[in-house]
């Protein structure tokens, strides 16, 4: 079970990138999340996903042997969805089906891959813990830096900011 979990039900064993396909793999998720129970239900998924990963990841990185592999990507899941929120929250505040919000979707998938790659500061400082902790919390963080990207660029775009 635990390999099911880190790997997001396989997907972290596509190659090349597993860590962009259990992203993408997020996003048809999250949708169904959102659409079956609103935002109160994507926090739940959230959390639940933050601790399984996190006793999934440390499971897999022990019986591998790797502090970090690639295709554990439940971290990339969590951080991703956390991207998201900020589309859920608006999309139930408006009234509207969250697939009209869809340049968010592409802003909060393009915004938590730039994060969870380049790991500025505080995602990079997480990452470098090395151990499973590590491993979860630097998407969190990635996925967290990217939810205000997309608040930021939806009060851009809405004229909030100008």
């Amino acid at each position: 079970m635990s390999r099911v979990i880190a790997t997001f039900f396989f997907f972290g064993l596509l190659k090349p990138g597993p860590g962009t396909w259990g992203s993408l793999a997020a996003l048809p998720a999250f949708f169904a999340l959102h659409v079956t129970g609103g935002p109160l239900l994507c926090v739940v998924a959230i959390a639940i996903a933050l601790a399984a990963g996190f006793w999934a990841t440390r499971i897999e990185t022990r019986r591998m042997g790797d502090p970090d592999p690639g295709e554990i990507v439940i971290d990339e899941v969590a951080g991703q969805w956390l991207a998201l929120m900020p589309l859920s929250l608006g999309a139930a505040h408006v009234g509207v089906g969250i697939g009209a919000l869809w340049p968010g979707w592409i802003a909060a998938f393009a915004l938590f891959r730039l994060f969870d790659i380049w790991k500025p500061g505080p995602v990079g400082w997480v990452d470098a813990r090395g151990d499973a902790a590590g491993v979860m919390l630097d998407d969190i963080v990635a996925g967290a830096f990217a939810a205000i990207g997309v608040i930021v660029l939806a009060a851009i775009a809405h004229g909030v900011l100008t």
